[in-house]
């Protein structure tokens, strides 16, 4: 299916620089650009490309100007990377999607689904479990009992949804993704560890989406929830009774421990650590691999563990790697002040 830069324009309402006629069938990075694909720059280190991108159409923000000459069509828009993802929403969109259950499929006689939902081979929907309206399970996706999972959602292979758990509508779980396993609950005894059964459970809001292998633990009582439009990248780790605010991102090997609080649109670098029982402000950003031990409030910018202000972080690290030319130093001079307190000893018997 191909679309003219004419008619990509009108749905993004861009601005059109070059032919209005060309036309693309296809996506392509701007480095990697082939006649007949769409590109986009928002990043300014891939300004070069652009003079040698063979890419049919380009995306740009509005406020650019080339310095040289482009062979690409350009349409010019507020935000080339909101309306690339917006473009090539709609090609996915476009293709059609499989409905109905599969005869390899297992969907209890107590079970509900949807209108146009699609069960794929060896899927399993348990009793009294309720998939929505146009969901997909793909291939060993599975829905425990008395489960429910909204409308217009996909759970990729091997994406599990515990018993009593709730899933909200459109989200997606990747493969791998367990909704709803027991949280870690053990009380020492002096026989070892006995397990504190695990009878809460774990509810997803709408928009919400999980990555592969990554794990949102049902509470020991009430409900781990995650809110709206929050997004998980994979191998992230959510524990027992925590409550994850609505738009906050984490990426890969994020760890929040149990009964947290996190604030809405917050914002985790890969391998985050988030203590237990403390409460995570709003609008909280935390750099790659900081470490928070108590709770921070709205609006922080940190990294480190313990977690501080980017500059002072900066000018920390600088001095840290100076570390081991500051310790010989001060070994050099403290030998030195030994040997003038001894010179200035001898002195001082002498003149005596």
């Amino acid at each position: 299916m191909e679309f003219s830069a004419k008619q990509i324009a009108s749905l993004i309402q861009g601005e059109i620089v070059g032919n209005e006629n060309a036309t693309v069938h296809t996506f392509a990075k701007i480095e990697e650009g082939v006649p007949g694909a769409i590109s986009f720059l928002s990043n300014p280190k891939y300004i070069p490309y652009l003079y040698e991108t063979k890419a049919s159409i380009v995306l740009v923000n509005k406020d650019f100007v080339p310095e040289h000459e482009v062979s690409a069509t350009l349409i010019k828009v507020d935000n080339a990377y909101e309306c690339l993802a917006k473009l090539m929403t709609l090609y996915e969109q476009s293709h059609p999607k499989r409905t109905g259950i599969d005869p390899l499929a297992y969907v209890a006689p107590t079970a509900k689904v949807g209108k146009d939902a699609y069960i794929a081979p060896f899927a399993c929907v348990g009793d009294y479990a309720e998939v929505g309206e146009g969901t997909e399970l793909h291939p060993h996706a599975c829905i425990g009992s008395n489960a429910k999972v909204g409308s217009h959602c996909i759970l990729y292979p091997h994406a599990t949804v515990y018993h009593d758990c709730r899933v909200g509508d459109r989200c997606i779980l990747h493969a791998g993704s367990v909704i709803g396993a027991d949280g870690f609950g053990f009380a020492p005894t002096e026989k070892g560890y006995e397990k504190i059964p695990q009878i809460g459970i774990t509810i997803l809001e709408d928009d919400v989406e999980i990555g592969a292998n990554t794990c949102v633990d049902r509470a020991t009582m009430g409900a781990t929830v995650i809110h709206s439009g929050v997004k998980l990248d994979n191998l992230v780790q959510i524990a027992h009774n925590d409550e994850i605010g609505s738009h906050t991102v984490m990426a890969a090997q994020v760890g929040i421990a149990g009964s947290t609080k996190v604030g809405e649109w917050c914002m985790f670098g890969g391998q985050v650590g988030v203590a237990g029982h403390i409460r995570i402000g709003d609008h909280v950003d935390l750099g790659a691999q900081s470490g928070v031990p108590s709770s921070l409030k709205e609006g922080s910018r940190l990294i480190g563990t313990p977690p501080m202000e980017l500059k002072p972080y900066f000018k920390s690290q600088s001095v840290f790697r100076k570390l081991p030319d500051i310790y010989f130093e001060m070994n050099r001079l403290r030998k030195e002040l030994d040997e003038l307190k001894e010179t200035l000893k001898e002195s001082k018997n002498q003149t005596e």
